[in-house]
């Protein structure tokens, strides 16, 4: 990474030598090797790399951002040039400029234990997929594949700017898939499962993700349609993370100083039920989004976002913290094309004290949901209208297969009404336990 930051270093010393008050540089260099394998053949092998170069420079309250993948003197010189001229010719924006300097990570950044130096040929992967498939495959029920996969990559980000910070990680990944098919003709149904890492070694065995995609297609077969009517909704876990999402969609700072979001006045209200707690954190060890540092170079740390179902607060990058005249967060992002946004890393839904079948008893005709189809959320209102397939609740208990349903209602309501599981699992981006909601709308025979 020495390499790299040199050339971030000479590419930010011509830009202010060119006439830029303050300047950023970022670059990410990533590999993937990738097979797929398809009814017990390999189907495809694929592999990629790539280095990027960012520039982002800043004449007053004017800046550009310019990217390349050629690291020759002379593109990088040209790069500089092109930069400065975008900027002198852009229009003033306000809220622009570098992160505060005192906010910027000092010292060693924290060891997260992202990269591992596996290598992973692409005969294993696809030993890997093979073996996934054959595990679904031989599942009672079971009439086909989908296919399967399996993947390894590794990736470096090195972020620098004119005021002092420079900072670099590297992080590897390793994942595998397979989706199953069961049944025949009209009455074929689908699932999948899949495992992934940032360490080989923490990936689940392959025979079972392969098992359990078999077993969950064959327990969707013979799917029937629910009455229309309200009813309790009991996301899955795979499913009720997206609901935590629809949540950060809401309470980044560029959505509220647009008056976009349906939360844009409830900071340090009551959003969610009491009790309920949602957290992310950069610096969880081997985290599949754990980052020593946000995209502008300031220190990260675990935060609430909400705390006893009371929202604390927005997510900001500088630029949005200026608009809203509000401390940044730690939550800014970072590309090679372009200016900073917002993201989260590790999000999470706290569990809570009840297991699944718990909070499920006392459901005398209900839904647990286990696929959302569909993108009907409305992000200014907060009405939510998904498709969705899963299983009937009959008296505490998980019974026939159901699809070909709507559910709605208005996340403000789903938010106050959530109950939330114990059966927590870091899995995802994004993850949440078992999560019930009452009075919601179902629309179905």
């Amino acid at each position: 990474m020495t390499d790299t930051l040199n050339i971030l270093a000479d590419l930010i010393a011509a830009a202010k030598k060119g006439g830029a008050d303050a300047a950023d540089a970022i670059a990410v260099e990533a590999t993937s090797r990738g097979v797929s394998w398809r009814e017990g053949r390999l189907e495809d092998v694929e592999g990629s790399e790539g280095e990027d170069i960012g520039l982002r420079v800043l004449i007053g309250r004017r800046q550009a951002i310019v990217s390349t993948s050629d690291r020759r003197p002379e593109s990088l010189k040209a790069m500089v040039t092109r930069t400065l001229d975008m900027a002198r010719a852009v229009p003033e924006d306000e809220f622009c400029g570098l992160a505060p300097e005192e906010l910027l990570l000092k010292g060693p950044a924290p060891e997260l234990d992202l990269y591992d130096p596996t290598e992973i040929s692409a005969e294993r992967l696809g030993e890997m997929a093979a073996e996934a498939e054959a595990a679904a495959r031989g599942v009672a029920g079971v009439t086909n594949s989908d296919g399967a996969g399996a993947s390894a990559g590794s990736y470096a980000v090195t972020l620098m700017t004119s005021h002092g910070f420079a900072g670099a990680y590297r992080g590897t990944s390793f994942s595998a898939s397979v989706s199953a098919v069961a049944g025949t003709g009209t009455g074929m149904e689908r699932d999948y499962d899949f495992t992934s890492a940032r360490h080989y070694s923490d990936l689940k065995g392959m025979a079972d993700v392969g098992r359990k995609a078999g077993e969950q297609a064959v327990a969707r077969l013979g799917a029937a349609k629910l009455k229309s009517g309200s009813m309790p909704i009991v996301f899955s876990p795979r499913v009720a993370n997206s609901l935590v999402g629809h949540l950060t969609g809401a309470i980044t700072g560029t959505a509220v100083a647009r008056g976009t979001s349906f939360l844009k006045d409830q900071k340090g209200k009551p959003v969610f039920a009491p009790g309920v707690n949602i957290f992310d954190d950069p610096l969880i060890v081997r985290g599949l989004k754990s980052r020593p540092f946000d995209g502008e170079g300031l220190a990260v740390g675990k935060k609430a976002l909400i705390e006893d179902g009371i929202l604390t607060g927005w997510l900001h990058n500088a630029a949005s913290a200026r608009q809203l005249k509000e401390s940044l967060t730690g939550h800014a992002s970072r590309g090679t094309s372009g200016p900073p946004g917002i993201a989260t890393s590790n999000l999470y839904l706290a569990p809570g004290a009840l297991s699944p079948e718990e909070l499920m008893a006392d459901i005398a005709d209900g839904f647990y949901v286990t696929e959302l189809i569909g993108m009907g959320v409305n992000g200014v209102t907060g009405d939510y209208s998904r498709g969705a397939s899963g299983f009937r609740i009959r008296n505490g208990q998980i019974e026939g297969a159901v699809n070909e349903v709507t559910i709605a209602s208005n996340l403000k309501e789903m938010f106050r009404r959530m109950v939330v599981a114990s059966d927590l699992e870091f899995r995802y981006a994004v993850n949440a336990p078992t999560v019930r909601i009452d009075g919601m709308t179902v629309a179905g025979a």
